[in-house]
C-alpha cells in the first residue's frame, strides 16, 4: 500500500529544541531524546467512511511531532497502518450493498487526498492489515505456543495475565477496563474466556465474512491489536519513541498492543512513550462514525475552504484538549490565514528571529500550537501597525510557519 506525496519542509536557520511531551503511561511530561532516527508509529484509519475533523486533529498532532524532530536535525521513521478489514468495515459494506474491498480502497484513497491537501507529512511505511496477515499469523502461533494465548471455539485469545506490565499504558482499574472493552470492540461477557479482558488475536472463519489461511490457526482473520504490533515490530522494532493516536486508543488498543509485543519479545516497553490526542466534538458529542455526527475534511474542502484554514482551525486547539467544532472555529481560522498572508506579502517587516524561536519553544513544550499561533499573530500585528525595515523577515516568517506548523502562506 502506498502513502501520499510529501510536501517540502523548508530548512530554517539554527536548530530546534528537544521535544517534551505528555506520556499517558506515566501521566507526566517527558523529554524525548531519540537517536539520529526518531521512530514514530501512529494508528491509522478503518476506511469505512471519509476522514472527519477528529481524525484530522489526531494526525495534525503527530505531524507536528515530525516537524519538531526534523527541525532538530533528526530523521524520522514514521509508520502508519490501515485497518482494511474489521467488523465496522464489513458491516458498512453489507449495509450499503457494496463489496468491502471496494469500500476500503475508495475511502483510503480519499484519506490520502485529505492528508495531501492538509500537508500532513506521509509515513515511510503505510501498511494495510490484509497485506500484513503473513506477518501476523506467526506471531499469533508464537503467543499460543508459549502459553500467552489460547483457543476458544476456534478463535484465539491473548491472555492478559501473561504480561506482567498489563495495565501500565492506560493506568485504568479492572472495572473501567471491562466497561471500555465492551464499548470498544471487545467481548468481555463471552463465556469460556480466562479473563473477561482477554482480546481476540485470530477470529476463525465465519460464514459470509472474508478469511485467509492462518496455517495452524485455521482459516480466519486477525484481531485488531495484533495488526499494529506486527507492523510496528517489523518496521520499527521494540522501544520505538512514540506510539500515538486518539485518546480513545489508550485502552484497549494501545494497552493490548503493548502486552502482545512484550509477551512476544520478553522486552519492555513496546514504546518509550504513549501520546494521545483529544477528541473533537460536534453538537455536544464526540465525533463518531457510529453516531454519524461528523464534519468531513473532504466536504469542507469541496465547499471551497482553503485547506490551510482547516489546518489553522486544528492548530488553534492544544492537541490534548477535547474541543468542539463549530462554524465559528473555521471562520476565525480563515480570518487568521488572511491576516498572516497579508503580513508576509509586504516587502519588509519587523525582525522575525525572535518569532522563530518562540514557535520552536512553544512546539517543543508539549506541542503548544495555540502559543505558536499567538506568537505569529503578534508579529502580524506589528507588521500591520508599524511595519519594519528587515527585508528578509516576511520570507523567514513564511518559511517558519510552513516548516513548523505545516501552513503554506
Amino acid at each position: 500500500m502506498h502513502a501520499w506525496p510529501a510536501s517540502e519542509v523548508p530548512a530554517l536557520p539554527g536548530t530546534g529544541r528537544d521535544l517534551t511531551i505528555h506520556d499517558t503511561a506515566t501521566g507526566e511530561l517527558v523529554t524525548l531524546e531519540p537517536g539520529p532516527v526518531a521512530r514514530l508509529y501512529v494508528c491509522g484509519i478503518t476506511p469505512y467512511d471519509a476522514t472527519h475533523m477528529g481524525h484530522a486533529a489526531t494526525y495534525n498532532a503527530f505531524d507536528l511531532v515530525q516537524r519538531v524532530w526534523l527541525d532538530n536535525k533528526r530523521q524520522v521513521h514514521y509508520v502508519q497502518n490501515v485497518t482494511d478489514v474489521d467488523d465496522p468495515l464489513l458491516e458498512r459494506a453489507e449495509r450499503d450493498g457494496e463489496d468491502w474491498t471496494v469500500l476500503a480502497e475508495r475511502e483510503t484513497a480519499l484519506f490520502r487526498e485529505d492528508m495531501t491537501a492538509l500537508r500532513m507529512l506521509p509515513p515511510r511505511q503505510y501498511i494495510g492489515a490484509v497485506e500484513s496477515i503473513p506477518k501476523i499469523v506467526p506471531l499469533v502461533e508464537r503467543l499460543r505456543d508459549n502459553g500467552a494465548a489460547y483457543e476458544l471455539e476456534g478463535d484465539v485469545y491473548f491472555s492478559v495475565e501473561s504480561d506482567a506490565h498489563f495495565g501500565e499504558v492506560s493506568g485504568l482499574d479492572a472495572e473501567a477496563m471491562r466497561l471500555l472493552s465492551a464499548e470498544r470492540g471487545g467481548d468481555p461477557d463471552r463465556p469460556g474466556k480466562k479473563n473477561p479482558l482477554d482480546p481476540m488475536l485470530w477470529s476463525a472463519a465465519r460464514a459470509g465474512e472474508p478469511s485467509w489461511d492462518g496455517g495452524s490457526l485455521g482459516r480466519g482473520r486477525p484481531g485488531w491489536h495484533i495488526e499494529c504490533v506486527a507492523i510496528a515490530l517489523e518496521y520499527l522494532g521494540m522501544g520505538f519513541d512514540i506510539q500515538g493516536g486518539g485518546s480513545d486508543l489508550a485502552f484497549p488498543h494501545h494497552e493490548m498492543g503493548a502486552s502482545h509485543a512484550q509477551a512476544l519479545t520478553g522486552e519492555h516497553p513496546f514504546a518509550r512513550s504513549y501520546v494521545h490526542a483529544g477528541m473533537v466534538a460536534l453538537n455536544g458529542a464526540k465525533m463518531s462514525k457510529s453516531k454519524g455526527n461528523l464534519v468531513f475534511v473532504s466536504t469542507v474542502r469541496r465547499s471551497g475552504v482553503d485547506p490551510a484554514a482547516i489546518r489553522l482551525a486544528l492548530l488553534a486547539h492544544h492537541y490534548r484538549a477535547d474541543w468542539e467544532w463549530t462554524d465559528q472555529v473555521l471562520v476565525d481560522a480563515a480570518a487568521r490565514l488572511d491576516r498572516w498572508r497579508a503580513a508576509v506579502s509586504r516587502p519588509d517587516g519587523p525582525s522575525a528571529d525572535a518569532l522563530v524561536e518562540e514557535i520552536r519553544t512553544a512546539l517543543a513544550h508539549d506541542l503548544d500550537s495555540p502559543a505558536a499561533l499567538a506568537a505569529v499573530d503578534r508579529w502580524a500585528g506589528l507588521q500591520e501597525s508599524a511595519g519594519g525595515t528587515d527585508e528578509g523577515a516576511p520570507g523567514v516568517v513564511s518559511r517558519a510557519v510552513d516548516a513548523l506548523l505545516g501552513v503554506a502562506l
